[in-house]
């Protein structure tokens, strides 16, 4: 997936996984999956994505600052 703001683009395909956390089974409508990226720039986005009945029932891309990436890490 990839997301494009007025200064940086955010690619799953070009980007390294940091942490992958996955929540569910495959086909839980429930269930979702989370991951940490950090783009060759340095930058760090979150990718979201689950099931119908899930947080997260839209694949989303959200940039996240070192801080609160490194704050996430921590509390996942």
């Amino acid at each position: 997936m990839v997301k494009t703001t007025k200064t940086k683009t955010y690619n799953t395909e070009t980007a390294s996984i940091v942490k992958k956390v996955v929540c569910g089974v495959y086909g839980d409508p429930a269930g979702y999956e989370t991951t940490m990226y950090l783009t060759p720039e340095g930058d760090y986005f979150l990718y979201t994505y689950g099931g119908e009945a899930s947080p997260y029932a839209a694949e989303k891309i959200t940039a996240y600052t070192k801080a609160n990436a490194k704050k996430w890490l921590e509390e996942n």
